[in-house]
């Protein structure tokens, strides 16, 4: 009577997920890709503090009692220019310096006191963009620093298999090549950023200069007005 030997059965090898990690990426990509997240992660820094600097800045400028021009009209009807030069005096805002500059050349003809206004205006417009520019800098020099990580870190990752001889495995070659993407995520992820913050910025500035355009014109008007 024969015995029947049973023949086991072949293991099947369940392949094993990697895990990926954002350190790994880092890490692992070599000294070019650590240099260029480096200054990419420097650049985001920057973006976040210029932004909330000027947010914060521009915020504080945009805000102004909504009795200071029946105040200013008022002491100016009642010829007490003294006591208009000195509420603007203490009133800290864009609005109040460029009233204040008009009422400093009440009883120079009309067009010196709109050009000393626009004048004045230039300067508090130039004060409220300081640095908003590098926003708009880093959100386009940004994804093009990403993409020079990638482009080096692929020509590595090419220049390894050709070393070895076309033996390379695929493996190694991939995990070179999604590795020297990260530097292409990290440039669009800053360059997204500071291009919202820039428009932002430009958005809210905007606001304050038509502000500013609104109350000249009042006290313009104010002067036109008969006695």
């Amino acid at each position: 009577m024969l015995l029947q030997t049973e023949v086991p059965a072949p293991v099947v090898e369940t392949p094993v997920a990697k895990s990926l990690s954002i350190m790994d990426l880092i890490l692992n990509g070599g000294a070019a890709s650590s240099v260029i997240l480096g200054i990419l992660f420097v650049l985001l820094f920057v973006t976040l503090y210029l932004y909330f600097e000027r947010y914060f800045a521009i915020k504080a400028a945009s805000k102004i009692d909504d009795n200071f021009m029946n105040q200013i009209k008022d002491h100016i009807s009642n010829h007490k220019v003294e006591a208009a030069m000195s509420l603007c005096a203490k009133t800290d805002a864009p609005v109040a310096r460029l009233i204040e500059k008009g009422i400093s050349r009440i009883g120079k003809p009309l067009d010196d006191i709109n050009a000393a206004i626009e004048n004045a205006g230039t300067l508090e417009v130039y004060k409220l963009e300081r640095n908003v520019s590098v926003l708009a800098t880093v959100s386009g020099a940004a994804p093009m620093l990403g993409f020079l990580g990638t482009v080096v870190g692929m020509i590595l990752a090419f220049h390894e298999m050709a070393s070895s001889g076309g033996q390379a495995e695929m493996g190694m070659l991939a995990s070179g090549i999604y590795t020297a993407m990260t530097t292409t995520v990290g440039g669009l992820v800053v360059g997204i950023i500071a291009y919202t913050a820039y428009n932002h910025l430009v958005n809210i500035t905007s606001k304050v200069v038509h502000q500013m355009q609104a109350h000249a014109v009042d006290f313009l008007d104010l002067l036109n007005e008969p006695a």
